[in-house]
């Protein structure tokens, strides 16, 4: 070979610097959709196993359905709301401070009564029911509050036994046993925790307390009012598994009213996004970042 040869050969061989940036540009745009959506099938594939039967021949049934719901105080909060959790879903509400989010799940518990519309768990109307069979619809679900609302002068075994001591006819060494379940399934160990008070607790921890205790009574719906509201990043993904967890292992439908949209979207089956006293979008997470409207975009920010 020639020296012109091979001189040629290695300008041949060589790139220019241009090349490597346009090829890998749009391979990083493409990066963080893909990720997500590869999740999405694998939470998708893990709902259709726990329900042990195909989606496409026997859909699966709408466990909370909300429907033209209407509701005013001094003005008007919620107006022509609609949306639905199927078995096994987590549908995460977002939006603006001061939209009525948590006023849903005041709905949901039937502690609020709308103006107009319906409100139905498990198909049955629960907006005019009585208190007595409101009570009975409440038994479905567990609620964790913003604050995990725990009892300070309680300690967590009592915390957790509360609800079982109220609402069933367990004996105490039943309590026990199932309080010991719901606090290692919140990755807590029963003998370190069951006798401390919760001022002896991280905020992690109170929250998965307040978890065990949602969970006490194995209901098939869980509320969630700000779940990783206050807490660092480590214990808000810690949070995140465990609702995860819950749909994936229990097949439990959660309803989750959040400000953290990061924390959201890893969790979301659907995203309920409330603006104007409305739904103004509901679908999933992907579906949410791929919009073109102008305020999803600005809601979303720098995601």
């Amino acid at each position: 070979m020639t020296d012109e040869e091979d001189r040629r050969k290695q300008q041949g061989e060589r790139r220019h610097p241009s090349d490597k940036d346009e090829t890998a540009m749009p391979r990083r745009a493409h990066d963080s959709s893909r990720v997500r959506a590869a999740i999405r099938t694998e939470l998708e594939e893990v709902a259709e196993e726990s329900l042990g039967t195909q989606t496409e021949t026997r859909p699966v049934p709408r466990v909370i359905s909300v429907e033209n719901v209407t509701l005013s105080f001094e003005e008007t909060v919620l107006e022509n709301v609609s949306f639905a959790a199927r078995s096994g879903e987590t549908i995460c509400i977002v939006g603006e401070s001061g939209t009525g989010k948590s006023t849903i799940l005041k709905l949901l518990l039937r502690l609020l009564i709308p103006d107009q519309g319906r409100v139905a768990i498990d198909g049955e109307d629960i907006t005019h029911l009585t208190f007595d069979d409101a009570l009975k619809v409440r038994q479905k679900m567990g609620m964790v509050f913003q604050g995990a609302a725990l009892f300070d002068s309680m300690t967590v075994y009592e915390n957790v036994a509360y609800p079982l001591r109220e609402h069933t006819d367990l004996q105490e060494d039943e309590i026990e046993a199932r309080v010991r379940e719901k606090l290692e399934f919140v990755d807590l160990e029963p003998h370190k925790v069951m006798e401390q008070l919760p001022s002896e607790l991280s905020g992690g921890m109170k929250k998965r307390v307040g978890i065990a205790r949602g969970l006490a009574n194995n209901p098939e719906i869980m509320l969630y009012d700000e779940p990783t509201s206050g807490l660092d990043p480590l214990t808000t993904a810690t949070i995140t598994y465990l609702i995860l967890k819950l749909q994936r292992e229990l097949g439990v439908t959660s309803i989750v009213v959040s400000h953290d949209i990061r924390s959201s979207f890893r969790m979301a089956s659907k995203i309920a996004l409330l603006a104007n006293k409305r739904i103004g979008f509901f679908g999933t997470p992907e579906e949410m970042t791929g919009s073109d409207d102008p305020y999803i975009r600005e809601f979303l920010g720098g995601f």
